[in-house]
This record gives C-alpha cells, structure tokens and sequence, in this order.
C-alpha cells in the first residue's frame, strides 16, 4: 500500500512539473503574439508553378515522368510525334540541293561568259589594231592617189601609174571600212557577253537567296522537331501529369505541371495597420505544421501595394470584413537546394516576421543553428510531411 501511494504521489508530481512546463511554455510562445516587434499569419507552402506544353498542335508519343518525381534542369519529360516534321525536313534539305546545283550551274555559266567576255575584249583590241594599221595604209594611199592626180594633170606620170595609186586607194578605204565594221562587231559582242554576265550574276544572286531560305525554312522545321521534345527548364517536382499518350493536343496544350523547388514561399495576410510596418527583405520564420519544432529561415518578399479581403478560409465575420494585405515570405534557394529532395508544397504553417530587428527572436522561433543545435535530418519533416499527400500540391 505504501510503495503504491508513492508511485500515485511521483506520477501527481510528474503531471503537475509537465503542466508546469506547457503553461510556462504555452504563457511564452502567447506573449509573442502580444508583442508588437512580431507578426504572423496562417498559410500553406507554394512554389512557382511551370506549365510544360507543346509548342505545336499534335499526338503525345510519350511521357516519361509520373506525378511526384524530382526532375533535373534540361530532363526529357515527354515526346510528340514528328514524324510530319521530319518529312517536311527531309523535303527542306531536298531543296536545299537543288538550289545548290542551280547556284553551281549558274556560277558555271558565268565563268563561260567571263571567258567570253576576255575574248571579246581581246578581239576588239585587234580588231582597233588592224583599223589604226588599215587607216594608216589608207591615208599613205590617199596622198600617193592625190599625188599622182596632180602629176597625170600635168603629164608628169603615166596614166598606169595613176590608175594603180587609184586603185590602192579605193582598196585601202575598203580595209578601213571592213575594219571599223570589224570593231563595231566586237564591241557589240561585248555588249552582249556584259548583259549575259549581269543575267548571270542575277541568277547567282536568286540562287543563294533561295537558298538561304530553303535552310532557314529546314532551320525552322528543324526548332520545331526539337521543341517536340518536351524538357525540363528548371529543376523541380512534377505536380500533375495533365494529359496522355495518344491524345491530340493543340498549339500551347499542357502536357505536365511542373513546381519549382527553389521558389518556395508561404503566403499570409496582415491586417492594414502591420503591413505598414513590414518592410522588403525583413527577416521571418516560418513553423510548418509538419515540424514544429523546427523554425525554417526566411525572408520577406512581397507585400501587397493594394488592400484585400482575407481568405475564405478565415471563419469569423468580423476578421472576414477586415481589409488585409497579402505577404510572402520566401525562403532562401540555397537552403532549398540542400533539402530539395524533401521540400513539399501545401503544407500548412505559421509565418513570422520581424518588425523590430534589436527584438531577439523567441527560443521556439530560433533556427538550429542559432540554437547551437545539430540540424535535424531533413528526412523527418519529410517524413511527416508526406503522412498528409491529400494537401500536397
């Protein structure tokens, strides 16, 4: 009987020194909401979400993620079909050859009229020479001609003599003018080979630009057949696997949602009279529902420039019709990397923030590290995290 009170008298002492302490400790964690160098507010975790859609109308060939997986920055998700594209390429590049051939051919061509050009030019300048040569042979003519017509006038020569000066005469204005014809014939061809030159180069000219269209229309199938490759732009958490394989999708249609785990936030609202007070860059805590035990660093990110009513959540009429002001307190990406694997959105919490920066921060608000504590595995909020997948985003 006596070892039996004695064990009813340690339990009685036991249960008030741990009523003792939740009233200690209840009494300290009620003050900070009395204290004017704090705020908080109720929330749930939030990421930047992505929508990963197809650039282009057409089939899901396959999706290669499953809701919940933890995707690297440039990961394949899922594939259209680009079969369509690869035939319109193949065609592109077709095109591609036979401008190419039409460029070689006209290149071809022109080195033809260059050289024909050269010969012409060639022909002229020999042509120009036998017309000096020739005029020269006729002006000697011309003065033996005119002489020996004033020596027959005055019987000074034979009549045979001046016919043969006559003759040479009228023969070598015949030269002079075969030659001119002759210059005017190469000048004209050279005319001509000019204007099949210009053609020519024109031709090389619509040559390269079909050309240069043909492979930026093959450039462009060719962006689009790697777009049908659906990637990772970041890394993150696939949220929700919107569509299948097999299903036609239109331009922009969304395939996977992707959150980014390195933008992770919660959202609270303040009534007017404490946004006021809270400024960019102050510094916060936030205490998931999850661990709470464990007072996750933060930084205030956002205040609202605009009132709002609260949430619908928020049950009372008379905090319903306050006016309040949206906040985000953003925790910090390196953290975040350090516990990516473990990071869940949709969990609920409590953010603080700071409005005084001299006020300590309360022991149950302090971050390990400050305690002088070992960080805690992060396996175990995980852990407790997932016990509620039904508010996971």
């Amino acid at each position: 009987m006596f070892n039996m009170k004695k064990i009813i008298i340690s339990l009685l002492v036991i249960a008030a020194a741990g009523m003792t302490w939740y009233l200690i400790k209840s009494y300290k964690e009620e003050a900070i909401y009395k204290n004017p160098a704090f705020a908080s507010g109720n929330g749930r975790l939030e990421a930047t979400e992505i929508n990963i859609a197809a650039k282009l109308s057409g089939k899901i060939e396959s999706v290669l993620v499953e809701e919940g997986d933890y995707v690297k920055q440039g990961q394949k998700l899922a594939q259209m079909q680009t079969n369509t594209l690869e035939a319109e390429l193949e065609q592109a590049k077709a095109q591609i050859q036979v401008k190419e051939a039409e460029l070689e051919q006209a290149k071809a061509q022109l080195q033809v009229e260059e050289a024909a050009l050269a010969s012409a030019n060639a022909a002229l300048a020999a042509s120009k020479a036998s017309l000096a040569a020739k005029t020269s042979t006729f002006n000697n003519a011309k003065s033996r001609y005119e002489r020996s017509k004033q020596l027959v006038e005055r019987d000074a020569t034979s009549q045979q003599t001046f016919e043969n000066d006559e003759a040479l005469f009228q023969s070598a204005g015949a030269d002079v003018e075969s030659a001119k014809a002759n210059v005017q014939s190469s000048e004209a061809d050279i005319k001509s080979v000019e204007a099949a030159i210009i053609s020519d180069k024109a031709a090389i000219q619509k040559a390269e630009a079909s050309i240069a269209a043909a492979k930026a229309d093959a450039d462009r199938i060719q962006a689009d057949i790697d777009d049908s490759s659906l990637n990772a732009p970041l890394e993150g958490r696939i949220q929700y696997r919107i569509s299948e394989p097999g299903e036609v999708l239109s331009s922009g249609g969304r395939v996977l949602n992707l959150v980014d785990l390195t933008d992770v936030y919660l959202t609270f609202f303040v009534p007017e009279e404490t946004a006021g007070k809270i400024a960019l860059g102050a510094d916060a805590r936030i205490v998931l529902d999850a661990a709470s035990d464990i007072a996750i660093p933060a930084t205030i990110s956002y205040v609202a420039s605009v009132a709002q009513f609260t949430p619908k959540t928020v049950e009372t009429r008379e905090e319903r019709e306050k006016l309040m002001f949206r906040v985000k307190a953003k925790i910090d990406p390196a953290l975040l990397k350090q516990y990516v694997e473990y990071v869940k959105t949709g969990i609920p919490g409590v953010a603080w923030v700071r409005l005084d920066d001299k006020e300590p921060w309360p022991d149950f608000l302090k971050t390990p590290k400050e305690k002088g504590e070992t960080v805690p595995d992060p396996a175990k909020p995980a852990d407790a995290a997932g016990t509620n997948e039904t508010a996971a985003k």
